[in-house]
């Protein structure tokens, strides 16, 4: 017969191993326009980020994580999807009007999910088209959308922040929506006699420029025209208050678990418009005050964590859409300020751009007890390989269609092996390109996939030996520079990247 305490130990480890065997909660948080240097724990010494850097203390902090695209739209159907946006056409930054982008019934991460077990939730930023061609009815049910892709539940800006339609959807339908002040939505000619960003006696909270000079909404400018729904329009002071509140009310009804929250935060996005509590706080003008207000958005969701005790069985991701940027669409008052902090560290580039600046992000990742805290990986990984990490996290098999482009990176994410091999990065467009090698990326400089591949100009750079992409080594390189280009249209026309 065993003695007693060896018979509670057996118990201990079988109560372990099956506590271990349990699929966690994931909470995947996706910042807007936050660059590579824009938190403490990336370098930054302007703004101060205690809360996310606390993440990078408990998890992991990654040095070479990117977004797929140096813009919102096609980075986040990469994300959903794991297939490269420029594979579709169509797939630029979206209009607020545009169709659902991703076809109902496609293969996601939150469907994946979904078939797993998980109750989804997306809360934030969609900006992936909405309904049905050849543009959204904004006065209905409002599908397809987030439902239709594996969501259990969305709260969400249906495109940015600087687009009208300056409303918020629940499920299928405007918060606050009143039928007998129907909103209609034009991204062409000007609709209804409300005034716009260049009318001389309108008052304006932050001056738009040219682009950014449409309907007024909450005394800031807009790109787009928009009618009714004035009940519904938001208040840009309250977007980080009221979808903090949402995404923790989200863990709180879910909390028994499993889950998977998409966080997707309107922060820092323009117009960048802080709470007044944060006005000030960085002295960095308006830029960094937004900085403070998301950093305290993700102390809400870790709070939250802590108070129903899910922190330890809960995989937390941080992460930007794209690298930041110094921009003056918008003229707060503080625009002098911004540059204190530099967005993107030392990177070459901004948002928009093919050089690491525009999409190299920030990518914190917490796991207690499967992440080792305190570490730092330079493993090559990217948003898009969430679907098939996550399908591997949960023992969820992907169809051999699904996620064409996604590769299962959970050995880097868990500190226990390397990452992507390769990888390819756009900007807003199908071309031109980028093909990341190991240490080594080949940028496009025109041309694609149309034009001879003798006749697309390039540079080359070693990132190993030249993170800030200074000395460009196409002619010393030229049959790297010619078997990288041979590999970029190999995955161009193949139609997938991922091993089957």
């Amino acid at each position: 017969m065993k003695p007693l305490i060896t018979i509670l130990a057996l118990l201990a480890v079988s109560c372990d191993s099956s506590l271990a065997a349990e699929k966690p909660n994931i909470i995947y948080i996706i910042s807007d326009d936050v660059g590579y240097g824009d938190l403490g724990c990336y370098g930054a010494n302007k703004v101060k980020t205690p809360n996310l850097d606390r993440l990078a203390a408990q998890g992991c902090r990654f040095t070479d994580a990117h977004a797929t695209a140096s813009v919102c739209t096609p980075t986040r159907f990469a994300f959903l999807t794991g297939r490269y946006a420029w594979r579709q056409p169509g797939t630029g930054i979206a209009p607020g009007n545009a169709p659902a982008l991703i076809a109902a019934g496609t293969t996601t991460v939150p469907s994946m999910l979904k078939a797993a077990g998980y109750k989804t939730g997306v809360v934030g930023k969609w900006h992936l088209g909405l309904g049905n061609a050849p543009k959204t009815d904004f006065n209905a049910d409002i599908k397809p959308g987030p439902l239709e892709l594996g969501f259990d539940y969305a709260f969400y800006i249906p495109a940015t922040g600087d687009r009208v339609p300056c409303v918020l959807v629940e499920n299928h339908r405007i918060v606050g929506y009143d039928a007998a002040d129907p909103i209609e939505v034009s991204y062409g000619k000007k609709i209804g006699d409300e005034p716009t960003g260049i009318d001389p006696d309108v008052k304006l909270k932050i001056k738009g420029d040219k682009s950014h000079s449409d309907t007024v909404v909450n005394g800031i400018p807009r790109i787009g025209f928009m009618t009714g729904g004035k009940a519904a329009r938001w208040v840009d002071e309250d977007i980080a208050d009221t979808l903090t509140a949402k995404a923790v009310k989200f863990i709180e009804t879910n909390k028994d678990g499993p889950f998977f929250l998409y966080l997707a935060t309107h922060d820092i996005h323009e117009p960048m418009v802080p709470h007044p509590r944060f006005r000030g706080t960085s002295g960095c003008g308006w830029r960094g005050d937004v900085i403070h207000q998301l950093d305290w958005t993700v102390g809400e969701v870790l709070a939250a964590l802590d108070r129903l005790k899910l922190a330890e069985n809960t995989l937390v991701v941080f992460t930007s859409d794209n690298g930041g940027a110094i921009k003056d669409t918008y003229d707060d008052g503080t625009n002098e300020l911004h540059a204190l902090q530099p967005p993107n560290g030392t990177l070459r580039g901004f948002k928009g751009s093919l050089y690491e600046g525009g999409h190299r992000v920030p990518f914190l990742a917490r796991w207690p007890g499967h992440i080792k805290a305190g570490s730092t990986s330079d493993a090559l990984i990217a948003h898009i390989d969430t679907l098939a990490t996550f399908s591997a996290l949960t023992g969820e098999k992907l169809a051999p269609t699904a996620g064409p482009d996604s590769f299962n990176v959970l050995p880097a994410l868990l500190g226990e092996g390397a990452g992507r091999e390769h990888l390819v990065l756009q900007n807003n467009n199908q071309s031109p390109l980028a093909l990341r090698e190991k240490e080594w990326v080949l940028i496009e400089k025109g041309g694609g996939p149309k034009q001879a591949a003798a006749a697309v100009k390039t540079e080359l750079f070693n990132l190993a030996a030249d993170p800030t992409q200074k000395t460009d080594l196409t002619n010393k390189e030229p049959e790297r520079v010619k078997a990288m280009s041979a590999r970029l249209e190999l995955i161009r026309s193949e139609g997938h990247s991922r091993p089957e």
